[in-house]
């Protein structure tokens, strides 16, 4: 299984590159790191200054085509039509996820940067998409990768890999 990542409008290679050792580590995919997506701000809708979420994985799928798990990852905030914003998302059918770090960076809380934590954070909302896209539903063990975050502080608590639970469910499903 190939596990294809894009950038959306020039995330730092080397975190796209690490991102991709751990992914691979976890998930057992091959993982490439594409070329650039290149999004014009007037992708955003203006009163929210935020990404339709379905925008973003319909560009996804239209530059990158179907066929290998697509991973977009932005700095836009996303949000979708039943939610304020979302961290991210993925749609099992089309095997397509996005995550937003725009909201998993210290600074959007008003905190000092921090790349371990920014890292951490989207490690953990990588897995949890990847785990929808790949037919897992949220868990109620707050640890686990597949937890629904509302907030900063649940990404926080969660693990950056499944619970026993899900993860027997991740390999039933292969």
């Amino acid at each position: 299984m190939q596990l294809r990542i894009v950038p959306v409008n020039g995330i730092d290679p080397a975190f796209l590159s690490r991102l991709g050792l751990c992914l691979a580590e976890r998930f057992l995919y091959d993982v490439v790191v594409e070329r650039s997506l290149s999004l014009s701000r007037s992708c955003l809708n203006s009163a929210r200054r935020q990404l339709f979420l379905p925008t973003l994985t319909t560009k996804l799928l239209r530059e990158y085509g179907n066929g290998s798990l697509l991973m977009g990852i932005t700095d836009f905030d996303l949000y979708k039509t039943s939610q304020r914003f979302v961290f991210g998302d993925a749609d099992e059918q089309r095997r397509v996820a996005a995550v937003s770090i725009h909201r998993l960076r210290n600074e959007f809380y008003g905190e000092d940067a921090d790349e371990n934590a920014l890292f951490q954070r989207t490690l953990k909302e990588c897995v949890h998409e990847l785990g929808h896209a790949l037919g897992l539903k949220h868990c109620y063990n707050a640890r686990c990768a597949m937890h629904y975050s509302n907030s900063i502080f649940e990404t926080d608590n969660k693990m950056p890999h499944f619970c026993e639970v899900c993860e027997k469910r991740s390999r039933a499903r292969s």
